[in-house]
């Protein structure tokens, strides 16, 4: 497998998890309110819940290898009044869990923040049974169900503080891989809000999680080709900032959709139903094809399965020539 030199990273870029952003807004939210409660399944450092237990041990439980019982537990705290972060890894939670979830958490409107971190093929080495690509698609079908997937280490702190004031069953993606800081402190973020990130004419570039900094790498190569590309930040892909997706479809003409997930039942599907119902116009997709993933290098594992800079740039080619 060939390493993508845009993935590979700039020098004097900032890298950082987005897990790694959950951590500290875990601890603001906490911070702001009492009712916030830890709970983990035995992974306590990596999904970044170490500093919560230090500074809030009696907020914190550690249930260890069981899953199904995060949920339940979860929606027993949330229903007692407590606000709980339940945080695994994503394969496991909510793939594991998933019954749970539905009944126990979203059936009763449980108040639970579900966190799955490792998404994606970036967990690397890990393989195929810890590279959680259907995640995105097994919540954002079950009612009442929010998922944010964050673009980068910032955003994911932000969503967690919101998440904290939101009421409801949420779902909030994370990954291991240190990725690009695009945003910035002072960027506005708000639930089922997308953010238009850059301006263009002739296509758009909707993307989620690590793949947004992808896509504006792809629409600054072509830039100088003369495609001018817009590219949106949907971090809420559920539910769906429609009124921003169908003006851009309007505005270019052309659509394609860019995440770290199989193009089935996630954000390209939700963009899909939308544009189907609103707006039809041409739609490329970019994300896993109906393949599981395997043990590797994570940068070389993102262009082996066509998640790169480069498959987004022939999707927007593609896209405008069927205009």
């Amino acid at each position: 497998m060939a390493r993508g030199k845009k993935d590979a990273g700039k020098e004097g870029v900032k890298r950082a998890a987005t897990r790694d952003g959950f951590g500290e807004g875990l601890l603001l939210a906490a911070a702001s309110d009492d009712a916030v409660i830890g709970v983990c399944a035995d992974v306590t450092e990596s999904v970044r819940m170490t500093a919560f237990k230090t500074e809030y041990p009696d907020r914190f439980v550690q249930i260890g290898v069981s899953e199904q019982l995060l949920a339940a537990l979860g929606a027993g705290l949330a229903m007692a009044g407590k606000i709980p972060f339940v945080a695994s890894f994503a394969i496991f939670s909510p793939g594991r869990a998933w019954e749970q979830i539905r009944t126990n958490v979203c059936l009763n409107g449980a108040n639970v923040k579900l966190v799955g971190s490792h998404a994606g093929v970036t967990v690397g080495e890990d393989g195929a049974s810890h590279q959680a690509t259907e995640d995105i698609a097994i919540t954002r079908v079950i009612p009442g169900m929010t998922v944010v997937v964050p673009c980068d280490a910032i955003e994911a702190r932000k969503a967690t503080v919101a998440l904290a004031k939101m009421v409801g069953p949420a779902y909030l993606r994370l990954g291991r891989e240190k990725t690009p800081v695009i945003t910035t402190e002072d960027a506005p973020f708000e639930l089922g809000k997308a953010q238009v990130l850059r301006e263009g004419k002739d296509v758009a570039i909707v993307a989620c999680g690590s793949m947004v900094g992808r896509a504006l790498a792809a629409a600054e190569d072509l830039a100088s080709e003369g495609l001018d590309c817009s590219v949106i930040n949907c971090h809420t892909v559920k539910p769906l900032d429609e009124r921003t997706i169908i003006a851009a479809a309007e505005s270019c003409g052309a659509v394609v959709t860019a995440e770290e997930h199989q193009i089935r039942g996630g954000l390209g599907s939700a963009v899909a139903e939308t544009l189907a119902r609103h707006l039809p116009v041409p739609m490329e997709f970019v994300g896993l094809r109906d393949v599981f993933g395997q043990s590797g290098d994570a940068a070389e594992l993102i262009e082996h399965y066509g998640l790169g800079v480069g498959h987004i740039k022939d999707a927007a080619r593609k896209a405008v020539g069927r205009k």
